[in-house]
């Protein structure tokens, strides 16, 4: 599968930091950003690659040559005249699904995984996506249950009161059919009509019209992925590198995680919570989370949802009332990595029950479903992870998974730690840690 990198940017919001180096080629930890990219790429197989350059292009291909050095086979596109950031893809004979990337970005992820997993959905165009610290200021990008892109929304959008935190990273997985439906003429791409060269944007003219068509789909991934456009996300990237965290949040690395039940342990219990109304997070929960997210752990809630079995609250409701949690965590800086709800209810006879849901599934806690569900999806040694919650259910879970516990709550099942506080608990794990 080709790569092609879209590495033509001037990086004008970091140029005072490196103001006579392209952005590609400006140095992380030592070696240029763009050079770290084709290492990450190369050792997953990823070798033959194409730029897309324009500004200092003989600086960068002076610097990676035909990319033998690196292991790969390097084709330029340079842009005599700027084409917008997909122009070039019109230009490129592409003949088969491809990967397209950004140069102005840190990124360690396993590729082979987004490429497989695109191939098992069958759409034209499949988008990286991720939660961040910063959803409210973000483009959002908005699902169906089969991860069919239904919406994207710019930042300057109008966005609902409650979303969920899923944000497009940049990363891509494209068929050329996709350029074929924009409807772009690629001759005319480069050419003046009325005065201006006709450029194309990749997210305006070929992704977002394919919202709502059941052919885009989004992947989302914990893996790291951040922009370094800015001084001072350039800091904190290098700083991330440093630590190794960018190396280690690669899904092909066992990863280790800190569950969390919902009620009464992130939002205050109120029985059976029905509606959005009556959610609200715990004090100092943002904060905890905060510190998982800093921390390398993975930041995972698992929580038993008999209401939907029971008929009391729809699949949509509670799909509200988790877009209300990630609203209001991501407003602190803070987010979820992922979620896992068991639907489900043993005992019959309630009015209204969903049939087809009264069962004795293997996801209910303290059934460990849902922590075992988690460590496929995302690689996860149980092991060396953590669960945290306020019933006996939620230690017994732990435990059946084999995960270490902290039980917020009264009494006495055998936890290893017991505390008051989601935060508190994280401090203690982390401390322990």
């Amino acid at each position: 599968m080709k790569t092609v990198i879209m590495a033509g940017g001037r990086g004008t919001r970091i140029s005072a930091l490196f103001p006579d180096i392209p952005k590609p080629l400006i140095p992380l930890d030592g070696v240029p950003v763009l050079e770290r990219e084709i290492i990450s790429l190369a050792s997953q197989g990823f070798n033959d690659i194409i730029l897309t350059i324009g500004y200092r292009a003989s600086q960068i291909m002076d610097y990676f040559g035909d990319g033998s050095r690196l292991g790969v086979h390097i084709e330029y596109f340079v842009e005599e005249t700027p084409l917008g950031n997909a122009g070039a893809l019109f230009k490129l004979g592409l003949d088969e699904d491809f990967l397209l990337l950004i140069a102005d970005a840190l990124f360690d992820i396993d590729f082979n995984r987004f490429v497989r997993y695109h191939r098992e959905k069958g759409g034209l165009a499949t988008l990286f996506t991720h939660p961040n610290s910063h959803p409210y200021d973000s483009g959002l990008v908005i699902a169906a249950q089969d991860s069919s892109v239904t919406a994207w929304l710019s930042k300057e959008d109008a966005r609902p009161q409650w979303y969920k935190n899923r944000v497009n990273a940049g990363l891509h997985v494209i068929s050329p059919e996709a350029l074929r439906l924009s409807g772009i003429d690629a001759t005319a791409v480069g050419t003046e009509q009325d005065g201006k060269t006709v450029k194309v944007d990749l997210d305006r003219q070929i992704l977002k019209p394919l919202c709502g068509s059941g052919r885009m789909f989004c992947y989302d991934s914990p893996e790291y992925v951040k922009d370094m456009g800015t001084p001072d996300r350039f800091a904190g990237v290098e700083r991330d590198f440093i630590r190794g965290v960018v190396a280690a949040k690669n899904l092909r690395t066992a990863q280790k995680a800190i569950f969390m039940d919902r009620d009464g342990t992130v939002n205050k219990l109120v029985g059976f919570l029905r509606s959005p109304e009556e959610f609200e997070l715990l004090p100092g929960v943002s904060e905890a989370v905060k510190l998982i997210n800093a921390s390398g752990y993975l930041a995972i809630l698992a929580t038993n949802q008999p209401v939907i079995a029971r008929g009391e609250v729809t699949f949509d409701t509670l799909e509200t009332i988790h877009n209300k949690m990630e609203t209001c965590l991501g407003q602190d800086g803070a987010y979820l990595d992922a979620l896992y709800f068991c639907p489900h209810h043993p005992h019959k006879g309630y009015a209204g029950e969903v049939p087809e849901l009264k069962m004795d599934c293997e996801c209910r806690k303290p059934k460990p479903g849902m922590l075992l569900t988690a460590a496929h999806d995302y690689n996860i040694d149980l092991e060396k992870s953590w669960m945290i919650g306020d019933m006996e259910s939620d230690i017994l879970a732990g435990k059946a998974a084999g995960c270490k516990t902290v039980f917020i709550g009264q009494g006495d099942f055998g936890q290893d730690m017991t505390s008051v506080s989601l935060l508190e608990a994280v401090q203690q794990i982390l401390q322990f840690s």
